[in-house]
């Protein structure tokens, strides 16, 4: 399995740029960096799709212009549902793909990479996006076949909402079972009166019978 970009951007985003989205909660800031992240790293797989050489050269040398056009490119989708303003959108858009790019020139340098090696880094990033981000994110970077990879969370239910749920359940049962004796043990009063009657009848057959044997 690949090296895992995908978390190690965003950690390196987190620390080495405080200053980004520094007006957002901690929450907030952390699911824009990885919104963000996903977005332009699955930006990067898709454009090495189509042009390699092209893209290992910017790695290998960063453009400014190349990195504006793409940050660009991202913010005018549709597709973008991003909650930042656009015009800041536009900025962090860059900032990160700008430092994306920079690390991997970094890994190339100093680890001995080239073209080969640097495709297999990212090819296998695509396991690492799995799930990670929501669908806009992938048809914004066209890296479509990611789409519907995030788990739909459903909403837990509180302890205090299991425990009503639970009361009410065993509250329906015990008046169903209720019902139930009552239609049980309720006898009709004709019964009562019928049953001295039939009791006395049997009596008398029971008599005649035996009389039968001995006579």
């Amino acid at each position: 399995m690949a090296f895992d970009l995908v978390q190690y951007f965003v950690e390196q985003i987190e620390t080495q740029k405080p200053e980004l989205l520094k007006e957002y909660t901690k929450e907030e800031r952390r699911k824009y960096i990885c919104e963000i992240n996903a977005l332009t790293l699955g930006k990067l797989i898709t454009e090495w799709r189509h042009n390699p050489q092209k893209i290992y050269n910017e790695i290998k040398h960063p453009d400014e212009l190349y990195i504006l056009e793409i940050a660009r490119h991202l913010t005018t989708q549709v597709e973008n549902k991003s909650a930042l303003p656009r015009p800041q959108l536009e900025q962090v858009t860059s900032e990160i793909f700008h430092f994306q790019l920079n690390e991997l020139k970094q890994l190339n340098d100093t680890g001995n990479h080239n073209l080969n090696s640097i495709q297999e880094l990212l090819k296998g990033q695509i396991e690492h996006l799995s799930g990670q981000a929501d669908d806009w994110i992938w048809t914004t970077n066209k890296l479509i076949e990611l789409k519907g990879s995030k788990p739909i969370v459903q909403e837990e239910l509180s302890l205090e909402a299991s425990m009503k749920e639970f009361n009410q359940m065993v509250s329906q049962n015990q008046q169903h079972q209720d019902v139930e004796d009552v239609i049980l043990v309720e006898t009709p009063t004709w019964a009562k009166i019928v049953e001295p009657i039939v009791a006395i009848a049997i009596l008398w057959v029971l008599i005649a019978a035996v009389m039968r044997v001995f006579g």
